[in-house]
């Protein structure tokens, strides 16, 4: 009898707990949400963010240029390391993981200062310290058909008079019919983000092909164009003072490459001002403080990286063209070439 009533007690019990139901966890969404920004009037770069919102536990920011950071509190000071335009986005978060979203825009202004320059004001060969050279013809005319020797020798890079001179010069030379120079800060000078300024008179002649430009220092471990390529200014003597800007990268390049153009007026005779402005972004080429083209950048893009300059004077090529037959010399002058960031 004892033992029917145990099981009959236990048979109760099970029962009763079976039956017995959880209770589901309490959603809670975050409502109420704002967002407020101050920026710096120092131009320092720095933002102070305060986000609040009802039921929220978290917030996760997004600072519109690549960088995110969650902040329990919501209250934070962000420094942008570039000025720019940014739409900022903040999702508050509830113990439920319920979420809400906001997002406002803020313009930035960022001090630059100047990290590399040369202003070519000593004599003699470009200072060793800041410039090496890219020697001979390179795969296949460098990769576009060109037609000259670069040479390290003083009769195609010296600096007189305070400017650096790049000289394309008809000879025959090593198996080509034309020399110049080639000049680079590869190991010597590289940056990531930042303003590149170039002073600079243009070469005359048809098949001149002229270029202050930039390649992603990795170039040595990923080849081109995975390493990405900025041309901050070119020039083709066949258009005369018709100046690009270009950008190349694994989904552009070569004759698809990503650039614009501006029409100026007296490329050769007179020294104009070649700006390229670089962050995180956008990419911005500029003649004479005029904006004519702008890249936006991205995460996906090889722009996030270090860079080095490069500065040349290329003869004919598939962007140079065919080369005049009176052609004897030509000269790029550069007054100088400065690095903000």
């Amino acid at each position: 009898m004892k033992y029917i009533l145990s099981v009959i007690t236990i048979g109760s019990f099970l029962l009763l707990s079976c039956g017995k139901k959880e209770s589901a966890p309490s959603v809670v969404t975050p409502t109420n949400l704002t967002l407020n920004a101050v920026v710096s009037t120092d131009n320092s770069g720095n933002v102070a963010f305060t986000a609040t919102a009802t039921n929220a536990t978290t917030y996760d920011y997004d600072f519109g240029n690549g960088v995110f950071q969650t902040v329990p509190s919501g209250i934070v000071t962000y420094k942008y390391p570039a000025a720019g335009t940014y739409t900022v986005n903040v999702i508050a978060k509830s113990s439920s993981g319920q979420t809400a979203s906001k997002s406002t825009q803020i313009t930035v202004a960022v001090a630059q200062s100047l990290v590399f320059s040369d202003e070519f004001d000593a004599n003699g060969a470009p200072d060793p310290s800041k410039w090496g050279y890219d020697i001979g013809t390179g795969s296949g005319g460098w990769g576009n058909n060109e037609l000259q020797y670069y040479t390290n020798r003083l009769d195609n890079a010296f600096v007189s008079n305070g400017t650096l001179k790049i000289k394309a010069i008809k000879e025959n030379f090593s198996g080509s019919a034309y020399t110049s120079a080639r000049i680079l800060t590869q190991n010597k000078f590289s940056f990531k983000y930042g303003k590149v300024e170039v002073k600079a008179k243009l070469p005359v002649g048809v098949g001149t092909w002229p270029a202050v430009w930039m390649l992603g220092s990795n170039i040595t471990t990923v080849s081109w164009p995975a390493c990405g390529e900025i041309d901050i200014m070119e020039h083709k003597g066949s258009q005369l003072n018709k100046i690009y800007g270009t950008v190349h990268h694994p989904a552009r390049f070569g004759g698809n490459a990503d650039g614009g153009t501006r029409d100026i007026t007296n490329a050769t005779t007179e020294f104009h001002i070649y700006t390229m402005e670089w962050n995180a972004t956008s990419i911005k080429f500029l003649v004479d403080g005029n904006v004519f083209h702008t890249v936006a950048n991205t995460s996906s893009l090889p722009f996030n990286q270090n860079f080095f300059l490069i500065m040349n004077l290329a003869m004919g090529g598939t962007f140079g063209g065919a080369v005049e037959s009176g052609f004897n010399n030509a000269t790029m002058e550069i007054d100088y070439i400065r690095v903000y960031q």
